[in-house]
């Protein structure tokens, strides 16, 4: 995500961690929402988790074409902005808030965090990601798929074959060597717990995890902990010497392995286990209580434009929801393309994701 610098912060950023996304004060004139001074705001700003990020000619175009500068206020990690966000409701933060995903979805919803609005360009945004489609609370931004990642070298040093699906996490030849985020504050947590749902149902997830944590499973906070610091083959987890080969974080994470390296290897050294992959989407709204609504609806409209989905993907590694859209080559050549993605109905989640993490935290975490 967004300073550009290769170091371990920069490699981290792309998924969860760091991202410099924008910059911008508030300018009187424009054509911004009036704000409690009475001026005209020419800041719009976006509250987020951390590792929202665009490029920086992208960010000055939206300026050129709207008059706002975007500021970003960033969270930790999902679950923890969208706590932030539900606490302060009615009095926000910022204009927009980006990042909410399927699996936390009905929470913000059902707490009436934003007010509908139908972007621009949302005719060409892919109908299966619309959720919340007819109501336009929140417009779809982005999909990624939650998956356990591994270290390629520690697999072919051991000559053990890397596991493929959830079923070879119980096994005995991986005991202690899979690191997760907490179900209760991390979004990739939650959607690796859903997945195991969606693989076992619900009379079969807890004896499931029940397997794993037997089989030495680790839980951190978030992914940054989990990805940079625990994790041993990424960059930042060898800086941290970390001991765990298997991560839970997304398909799209080998590429960030690939850009960031000095040199740049010909293949990406970590892999995808693609049969534990569960389907996230992100979402953005505009708060209700912006006091620059006017910028927060010409945001809204801009995540959802073609320049701004063809910069996500080497920005935040993730794919764009606008059809037509290109991936760049490196994302294409060393992401993996999940095809059966694991998912459960956003009726469902609603419905049980209370519950399911409550029970989750009574397996796992006493």
């Amino acid at each position: 995500m967004r300073t550009k610098k290769i170091t371990v912060t920069a490699i981290a950023a792309a998924l969860g961690v760091t991202a410099l996304a924008a910059c911008g004060g508030g300018e009187p004139a424009g054509d911004g929402a009036s704000g409690s001074t009475g001026t005209k705001s020419k800041t719009v700003t976006l509250v987020s988790h951390s590792s929202f990020a665009a490029s920086e000619a992208v960010l000055k175009q939206f300026t050129k074409e709207t008059g706002y500068q975007v500021k970003v206020l960033k969270s930790d990690d999902a679950g923890a902005a969208l706590n932030k966000e539900i606490l302060t409701k009615g009095s926000p933060q910022g204009d927009v808030f980006f990042g909410v995903d399927n699996t936390l979805l009905s929470r913000a919803l059902d707490n009436g965090l934003f007010t509908p609005y139908e972007a621009k360009g949302l005719d060409q945004v892919e109908a299966g990601v619309q959720l919340d489609a007819g109501k336009h609370r929140v417009t779809p931004v982005d999909t990624g798929d939650v998956c356990v990642n591994y270290d390629k070298k520690y697999f072919a040093d051991k000559k053990l074959a890397p596991p493929r699906t959830f079923d070879d996490l119980i096994k005995p030849e991986y005991k202690d060597l899979l690191v997760v985020e907490n179900a209760a504050t991390s979004s990739p947590g939650l959607g690796f717990v859903l997945g195991t749902v969606a693989r076992y149902g619900d009379s079969g997830w807890q004896d499931y995890w029940k397997k794993l944590k037997d089989n030495g499973v680790a839980v951190v906070d978030g992914w940054d902990q989990a990805y940079n610091e625990e994790f041993s083959g990424s960059a930042g987890g060898k800086k941290a010497k970390g001991d765990r080969p298997l991560v839970v974080s997304y398909a799209s994470s080998p590429p960030v392995e690939v850009l960031y390296a000095e040199p740049r290897p010909e293949k990406a050294p970590t892999g995808v286990a693609t049969g534990t992959c569960f389907r996230q989407i992100e979402f953005a709204g505009l708060l209700t209580g912006a006091k620059n609504e006017a910028g927060g609806k010409a945001l809204l409209d801009f995540l959802v434009s073609k320049t701004f989905q063809e910069d996500m993907p080497l920005n935040m590694f993730v794919n764009p929801v606008v059809k037509g859209a290109k991936l760049p080559e490196l994302f294409t050549e060393f992401g993996v393309v999940i095809d059966k993605p694991y998912t459960v109905a956003p009726d469902k989640i609603a419905k049980n994701r209370e519950q399911w993490v409550q029970s989750w935290s009574s397996l796992v975490l006493k």
